[in-house]
């Protein structure tokens, strides 16, 4: 299987499965000599990892990482540091419950990749959809902490901005609020109301879609390219590449359409040190190259496709049955895709950096 790499000058390939004995990430292209240790890249993992409410699957994994290369102790100046080679990253699985998949090792589940990973290799792991499954996201979060320290000034936090049919509400937004919910939501109040909400979904063994709006702040005009290297396009296919993510957009996205160019064009001021714009539609892009603004991204997450509901599928043989997918699963399976968002981020981020230095010499505007 190829097509399991990410990025240009910084590249991650991940590997593993989801019921294998264990999965992580190769972080290429790192630059040497940024302090890095275990636990800087456990507190992302920490926020992704299942069973930490009754609101995600209750498979329990620890989600420890272990550093395998690309660092080394420096006596000299003190911790661990990177080395500029591959740094390798592992995270042992420990609660497979591979059991409760035999049931239908014979059947496709309806919204799972299952049929179509099966006519293009003619062979799947049907043990909770091996390469497929959203397992793998705990590798792309564990790129995501070494991509953060690429690009320190970089400030990038994500917040679940729609449940269902259910919105925040902008004016109640507080990044500080994120972190004191089950769903990294920033409106308190939105976050209680899903509450009711999603339990009686998950008790009903429904699930339901969110969105997640993904911020940086702190990018300097430049990064990107006008072309074939666009900062959007490569944020676009990011977001796309997480499982279960539907639709994408940036800054204003589809309610582009539906503005004028006077309402959509935003306009520029004169400032200190460098012009400024009085508004925000083209969430801080424009031409597939930052303009300092915050890169706005936001993506659709569909319902989880395991489900308790009996739904009709056909077998291998292609023969018509039944299906009924137990084990635990996420309800909305948006509520872990907040850090996950987060890390694809950092990740295009850190690459384009690298690649806007690489070619002009430079890491941030020409300045005036």
């Amino acid at each position: 299987m190829s097509h399991n790499s990410f990025g240009h000058l910084f590249r991650f390939t991940t590997w593993g499965e989801s019921h294998g004995p264990a999965l992580g990430v190769v972080v290429d292209g790192c630059p040497p000599n940024l302090t890095v240790s275990a636990e800087i890249i456990q507190h992302d993992l920490d926020r992704r990892k299942p069973g930490q409410s009754r609101f995600t699957t209750q498979r329990k994994e620890a989600d420890e990482v272990e550093i395998l290369s690309g660092v080394f102790e420096d006596e000299r100046t003190g911790g661990l540091k990177t080395t500029g080679t591959p740094i390798a990253l592992e995270i042992k699985n420990t609660d497979q419950r591979s059991k409760d998949y035999s049931d239908i090792r014979d059947k496709y589940r309806p919204g799972h990749a299952d049929y179509t990973y099966d006519q293009k290799y003619g062979i799947r792991d049907y043990r909770g959809g091996g390469r497929s499954s959203a397992r793998e996201t705990a590798a792309r979060v564990a790129a995501g902490a070494v991509a953060r320290l690429v690009i320190p000034d970089v400030k990038i936090r994500a917040s679940l901005v729609q449940m269902g049919p259910y919105k925040i509400n902008y004016e109640n937004f507080s990044w500080d609020e994120v972190d004191n919910n089950p769903f990294f939501c920033a409106d308190k109040s939105a976050a209680q109301s899903w509450e009711p909400y999603l339990d009686g979904l998950r008790k009903s063994g429904e699930s339901i879609g969110a969105v997640i709006e993904v911020v940086a702040e702190g990018v300097p005009a430049g990064w990107g390219a006008p072309v074939y290297g666009k900062l959007s396009a490569d944020l676009a296919s990011a977001m796309m590449s997480i499982n279960a993510v539907k639709f994408v957009e940036i800054g204003a996205g589809m309610e582009a359409a539906s503005l004028t160019g006077t309402q959509n064009a935003d306009e520029m001021r004169a400032g200190e040190p460098a012009p400024y714009f009085k508004s925000n539609n083209a969430g801080g892009i424009l031409g597939g190259i930052s303009n300092g603004d915050p890169v706005v991204v936001r993506f659709a997450v569909k319902p989880t496709s395991s489900i308790l509901a009996i739904r009709e599928t056909v077998t291998t043989q292609n023969k018509n049955t039944e299906i009924v997918t137990k084990g635990r699963h996420d309800p909305c399976v948006g509520i872990r895709a907040v850090p996950i968002g987060e890390a694809m981020m950092a990740c295009v981020l850190a690459d384009h950096f690298l690649r806007h230095r690489g070619q002009t010499g430079r890491e941030g505007p020409t300045g005036f």
